[in-house]
């Protein structure tokens, strides 16, 4: 049991004493699942989960569901830690109550990484932007598998007038880690700026999320 252990090896303690620096990830997790199971101590139940999905990056991608595998972890404690996990993603894409502006690539990335990366399917979303290049909104178009999902031009663009959109950005995961677009990307992509053109609504930019990295197609000369 945790009690048993010294003072100095509780998480609480040591959070206390010394700050959230010096706690290990288990130990930090262990704080939120609080307690553990008749076999295991809470920071040995979380040192287990760890193990078990080959650490922190790797766990914030499971859902409250996948997390049950471990003994001592329950819906409650599962739920715990995926709303933890979604807060932190919140955290890194907030704009501090700011009007939300998209002025390069990094905005746009540092903005939907954090949602996305952690993904393990792909997501195709449309970002709505109004003349002053003001974000409005954003809408996902389709979710797919590991390696593609179905994008049908016309809903983005319908989804784009519906938001008075005056330009657009489209922003998809690419859960494998892998940046480069391909040639789907890059069709669907040429699709949509065609038919953006017939409706007088530009496509800015095409992002590609890819982990902790990304990719512009704009930058990249992908959309001439």
């Amino acid at each position: 049991m945790v009690r048993d252990l010294s003072e100095d090896e509780q998480p609480r303690e040591r959070f206390i004493r010394f700050g959230p620096e010096s706690l290990t990830d288990a130990e930090l997790l262990a704080i939120l699942v609080r307690t553990g199971s008749r076999k295991m101590n809470v920071v040995d139940t979380c040192r287990k989960l760890l193990q078990q999905f080959g650490g922190l990056h790797k766990l914030v991608r499971k859902s409250w569901r996948e997390l049950r595998v471990i003994e001592g972890v329950a819906d409650v404690k599962a739920i715990t830690l995926e709303a933890s996990f979604e807060l932190s993603r919140r955290l890194q894409s907030g704009n501090n109550g700011k009007p939300l502006s998209f002025r390069t690539p990094e905005d746009v990335a540092g903005h939907f990484g954090p949602r996305l990366r952690d993904l393990q399917t792909e997501q195709f979303l449309v970002v709505f932007m109004n003349v002053g290049k003001i974000v409005t909104g954003h809408h996902i178009i389709s979710k797919g598998g590991k390696t593609a999902t179905i994008v049908d031009p016309a809903e983005v663009m319908r989804q784009a007038i519906m938001n008075e959109a005056n330009s657009i950005i489209v922003v998809h995961n690419h859960p494998s880690g892998n940046r480069r677009a391909s040639r789907a990307d890059i069709s669907i992509t040429k699709k949509l700026i065609q038919a953006g053109k017939m409706l007088d609504i530009s496509v800015d930019d095409h992002v590609i999320i890819a982990g902790y990295d990304f990719l512009s197609m704009r930058s990249e000369g992908l959309m001439d």
